[in-house]
């Protein structure tokens, strides 16, 4: 039973009580019974009044309650001739008014995230509570596709790549460079917000634009010009004074002559590689604009098979074909092209030559570098893949890829991926280097048809 019932109940009970002992002396005094009766039912009248009355404000409360619920903030209380209440009721309606500007103005800031979210170039992912995927935007989306589903960890997914797991690995307030199969490098950062009292974390991933990568560049270039420059004129003149040297053999004993002779012999080869050492960096500095031309790619990989497979015969590597298809000339610089194609064969194999090495007994079957040319159905474009066994990839970072001068393999000068990428990034052409679902090391390289 509801307080107004309980108090209108109260209230007629009191005055049909005092009724009923009135109506008891009814035959000793009836006149002075009529008076009193008259003064109950006035009573009971101006009590029900009052109560009503001081209800009033229970029944606003109640409104506003029902308003709060429905989440109707819209709407409004209407005041009452009663000055305590109407100011009650005053008082509820900027509540409401206040609740209806700050719903308008949480959504309109909603709406303005949301839109920030989509036309942002970065990738944002956002975590929930449980440290689960609650929020991807659209470059999100489009850079991991289905490494990262909604509701699940980072990470979690089959076909989670290294890039992926790096950005898992991310604690809060730690920022990295870090680089994924295609060579793209992104500035990976991870955060936290409070939401209702409790720490969310977030992802920022701002993909190193080509402004910042050609600073990069000029840096490096510059770098590499002034070591060049400063080289080769030691060089050359350290290759002089050698060369003047010899002049003196003739004046020396036979036993010294001999000596001396082999001295200026292993400086001079020394100062020789030096030499070509830098020539080597500053051919990726000074890199031509690709002249395109119709080339056949498959002809191109048959005369770089020729050169290794001897090499491979020797170390035992089956260097072969998988697939051959059939395709179209691409539009591309002859000579760079094949430079490129050199490279990642030499890497395949020496990456191969290494796995020998640290395992002797391995199979025969093992030992293999195949290559692949044709059309990928998925992406809708001709892939040219060189799988090799040397899993060279599998304790390497991934911040570490095309990274200049970052090299694992000794006496290597870290210059071969990153002439590769600045290559193919003349060409316009897609690349990725990642393991693939054997484990085998996957140098990808996508063409239009």
């Amino acid at each position: 039973m509801k307080l107004r019932q309980q108090l209108q109940l109260y209230l007629f009970l009191l005055h049909a009580a005092f009724f009923g002992l009135v109506l008891w002396v009814l035959h000793s005094k009836p006149l002075l019974v009529i008076v009193v009766e008259l003064c109950l039912l006035l009573s009971f009248g101006i009590g029900f009044l009052v109560l009503r009355r001081a209800l009033l404000p229970l029944e606003f409360a109640r409104q506003f309650k029902d308003l709060l619920h429905d989440e109707n903030y819209a709407a409004r209380l209407k005041a009452s001739r009663n000055h305590e209440v109407s100011e009650l009721a005053d008082l509820f309606n900027r509540m409401l008014d206040h609740l209806y500007q700050e719903r308008l103005r949480i959504g309109e800031q909603r709406g303005f995230l949301e839109k920030l979210l989509e036309a942002t170039p970065g990738a944002v992912v956002v975590f929930d509570f449980e440290g689960k995927v609650s929020l991807c935007n659209v470059f999100a989306q489009e850079l991991f596709g289905a490494q990262i589903q909604l509701g699940d960890q980072l990470g979690s997914a089959e076909q989670a790549s290294a890039f992926v797991l790096d950005l898992a690995a991310l604690k809060v307030g730690e920022s990295q460079v870090l680089s994924n199969e295609e060579g793209r490098r992104f500035r990976c950062q991870r955060s936290q917000f409070i939401d209702r009292g409790f720490a969310r974390e977030f992802l920022l991933i701002d993909e190193i634009t080509e402004e910042l990568a050609s600073s990069e560049k000029a840096t490096y270039e510059k770098l590499v010009r002034v070591l060049a420059h400063e080289v080769n004129n030691t060089v050359a003149a350290t290759g002089s004074v050698l060369e003047s040297l010899l002049y003196y053999r003739a004046q020396l004993g036979a036993e010294d002559a001999q000596d001396f002779e082999t001295a200026v012999t292993a400086v001079r080869r020394r100062n020789s590689s030096l030499a070509q050492f830098i020539a080597r960096f500053t051919e990726v500095v000074k890199m031509p604009e690709p002249r395109l031309q119709a080339c056949d790619i498959a002809e191109m990989l048959d005369t770089a098979i020729v050169l290794y497979r001897q090499r491979c015969h020797e170390l035992g590597i089956r260097l072969e074909w998988q697939q051959r298809d059939s395709l179209p000339a691409q539009m591309i610089d002859a000579h760079l092209f094949e430079q490129v194609l050199l490279n990642i064969l030499k890497n395949a194999i020496e990456a191969v030559e290494i796995s020998i090495k640290a395992n002797p007994d391995q199979a025969s079957e093992a030992r293999y570098v195949f290559i692949e040319l044709g059309q990928d159905t998925e992406l809708g474009l001709v892939r040219l893949s060189v799988i090799d066994s040397g899993r060279g990839l599998q304790n390497i970072p991934t911040s570490q890829l095309f990274t200049p001068f970052f090299t694992t393999k000794k006496g290597g000068q870290g210059i071969g991926l990153m002439f590769v990428r600045e290559v193919l990034n003349r060409h316009g052409f897609t690349h990725r280097l990642a393991m693939n679902a054997m484990g085998d090391t996957q140098f990808d390289i996508f063409f239009n048809f």
